[in-house]
């Protein structure tokens, strides 16, 4: 998928030359073997990072939630939830770290990147001070909070959120270090840590369980695994980045600056988006604490869509990078909307039987329980999250280009509609109220995108009819005889009136020959058909 999104989105005819070299007629841009490898071995990478959020997101509720009382489970959610919200304190540094390093190597600059590295290092450590001081004063306060939560768990809940928020905030400095590696197109040093990390501590979460661990002793094990991958990071840091500097003396107010100015629009982002999905567990831990256990689980499942769609979509920000310091407004634009076609492909691909069979997937996942409480949420959820990514492409290039900071009114309109639905609707619905917020701050999001931020994009040249059209009709399109014929399978029976093996493979005939036809473009299946040339030569 990565190594097609230079060479894409266009309805003229294209050639692969001798060398394996793309080209297109209305574009001087050329990418080589070498870009493309990079980008496809920085997309697998972290979509190996993505895909280890997801198996734990997968498999460890449905051990967790089999062998920890629902309210148990609702408190260690929660626990996890509010430690999370120090992560928002990074400021988008870790990513302006990873632009600022990727144009800093292609022009040669080297004062200028560890200038940027120390200056962004000094200050995260600052705000993991500051991390520290609001973990305390949130733990003091926790039985306010959570009114309704057991008294024999609040204590449990203070102790752990202590442990893992602490072992959050010494790891905002060691943030910079995974930038680094991003901005030098090294995205499989982190992503390997990361995965790592998060399964090791997924099994310690389950081996503590069965010997019938409590919260403290969880918060301890996650704690400890984070502080070892942290510095394992700087030791890799070490090791792969011998000509890097990292000083004090490099610190400036003048780089500090340029980092603020960056990162400014990228906070704000942040924080929209704290507003549109980190407070919904919250929120329904306030409003109606019995359900945060099933609000938990439609949530890890939704995490595998978020996860393997970041996870993707974010490797192409320093690529993007270098050709937004070439000048090149027609690549940028070919990357974006090529990337959104194949975004929407994965959303559908992932999101949809989510949205179609919630019950039977949640039942046979974490138990028949869980299914009947949790199915409309997740149902609710998905449809919310398939909207909002479809444009994470879009986004994805802005940061690439610095242009985010063009971008500073929608995040804030979706995440206050979010968030004001969801307190009003969950104090009258609870935890359903709660998920109808965020699919009405998804759609808002998506039509702010198209309406306001997408007229103000000047640094990649692109049109909003190509972008609908190409990026999100094709692949919804080819998705709809599918899409119909598990509609039918859920909400009627038909076996009384046709043979349903015969109805499916009428359905995945006709997506393959849509897919074929209109899901890809010219370019595309020119180039499938040169290769299936090769092939037989």
């Amino acid at each position: 998928m990565g190594a097609w999104l230079f060479c894409t989105h266009n309805f003229r005819r294209s050639a692969v030359g001798q060398n394996g070299q793309c080209y297109t007629s209305h574009n001087q841009h050329l990418v080589n073997n070498q870009e493309i490898l990079i980008l496809l071995k920085n997309a697998i990478a972290n979509l190996a990072r993505g895909s280890s959020a997801a198996i734990v997101a997968l498999f460890l509720p449905a051990f967790l939630t089999r062998s920890m009382s629902v309210q148990a489970y609702s408190t260690w959610s929660l626990v996890l939830q509010v430690s999370a919200y120090l992560g928002y304190l990074d400021f988008g540094i870790q990513t302006a770290v990873g632009r600022f390093v990727a144009q800093a190597n292609e022009k040669g600059d080297a004062e200028h990147r560890d200038r940027i590295v120390s200056t962004a290092f000094a200050t995260l450590t600052m705000a993991g001070i500051l991390a520290v001081a609001c973990s305390a004063l949130t733990a003091y306060f926790w039985a306010d909070l959570f009114s309704h939560m057991p008294s024999g768990l609040v204590d449990q809940a203070r102790i752990a959120f202590l442990l893992v928020a602490s072992s959050l905030a010494v790891g905002l400095p060691f943030s910079v270090f995974n930038g680094v590696f991003i901005g030098l197109q090294r995205n499989e040093v982190p992503a390997s840590i990361i995965a790592v990390s998060r399964i090791i501590s997924a099994l310690c979460m389950i081996l503590v369980v069965r010997r019938g661990g409590d919260l403290v002793s969880m918060g301890l094990f996650v704690a400890a695994i984070n502080l070892a991958s942290y510095f394992l990071q700087y030791g890799m840091y070490r090791k792969l980045c011998g000509g890097h500097r990292l000083s004090p003396g490099l610190v400036s107010i003048a780089t500090g600056r340029e980092l603020f100015d960056y990162c400014l629009s990228l906070s704000i982002w942040s924080f929209g988006m704290l507003l549109v999905t980190g407070l919904d567990l919250t929120i329904v831990g306030v409003v109606q604490f019995e359900a945060v256990a099933y609000y938990a689980v439609a949530t890890s499942m939704i995490t595998f869509i978020v996860g393997a769609q970041n996870a993707i979509f974010s490797s192409i920000v320093s690529p993007v990078a270098v050709l937004n310091a070439r000048g090149d407004s027609r690549g940028l634009a070919n990357v974006m909307i090529s990337a959104t076609r194949y975004g929407t492909f994965l959303l559908l691909l992932t999101g949809m039987p989510l949205v179609l069979f919630p019950r039977l997937i949640l039942g046979l996942w974490v138990g028949e329980a869980y299914g009947v409480s949790g199915a409309r949420l997740l149902q609710v959820l998905a449809a919310a999250n398939i909207i909002r990514l479809s444009t994470t492409p879009y986004a994805m290039t802005l940061v690439g280009t610095g242009q985010q900071r063009l971008v500073i009114l929608s995040p804030i309109i979706e995440g206050v509609t979010n968030l004001v639905i969801s307190v009003g609707a969950g104090l009258v619905y609870g935890a359903v109220g709660v998920a109808v917020g965020t699919l009405v701050g998804a759609v808002v999001g998506v039509i702010l995108h198209l309406s306001y931020n997408m007229q103000r994009t000047t640094s990649f040249d692109f049109r909003i009819s190509d972008y609908v059209l190409d990026g999100l009709l094709r692949p919804s399109i080819c998705a709809v005889p599918l899409v119909g014929y598990a509609y039918l399978l859920r909400c009627s029976n038909l076996s009384a009136w046709a043979n349903p093996y015969l109805i499916l493979s009428a359905a995945v005939a006709t997506t393959g020959f849509l897919i074929w036809r209109y899901g890809l473009l010219g370019p595309e299946r020119d180039r499938l058909r040169f290769r299936r040339l090769l092939g037989k030569a």
